[in-house]
């Protein structure tokens, strides 16, 4: 059995994986927009080419997402997407990347529970928790 965060976008949900595939080091595996799936003859002809579905892989971790129609859509509240590593000079190089045109919510240094740890919401307004429990 696996969790797998599920995150809506206000419409950009394809650019804010294509991010998290650059600089996170994993593969879109699926896609599916509205246009292409069974209900693309209910969908607005401005929303065809938006995502019903994305999977993001991630050694065995997936992440998965869509375009929610703006009157739906809530921006995340009251939860973050947590990366784990091992790696110092990964995790600090993921957090810049993530933190990049966003917005720092702690910023990344040593706290009483890891080597180092910070949080920030992205630029797609995903809030992000990066922790590295180990010093190499």
């Amino acid at each position: 059995m696996k969790l797998n965060p599920y995150l809506h976008f206000n419409g950009n949900c394809l650019g804010a994986f294509e991010y998290y595939e650059k600089h996170l080091g994993g593969k879109i595996t699926f896609k599916l927009t509205y246009g292409t799936s069974p209900s693309s003859g209910n969908v607005p002809a401005d929303w065809q080419d938006k995502l019903a579905h994305i999977t993001f892989a991630l050694g065995d971790q997936e992440i998965q997402g869509s375009d929610c129609p703006p009157e739906y859509f809530q921006p995340i509240q009251g939860s973050y997407v947590s990366l784990n590593t091992d790696d110092a000079k990964e995790a600090e190089r993921v957090f810049h990347a993530l933190a990049d045109k966003g917005k720092v919510t702690m910023p990344f240094a040593q706290t009483f529970w890891a080597y180092r740890f910070g949080m920030a919401v992205d630029q797609f307004g995903t809030p992000w928790m990066i922790n590295c429990t180990k010093t190499a």
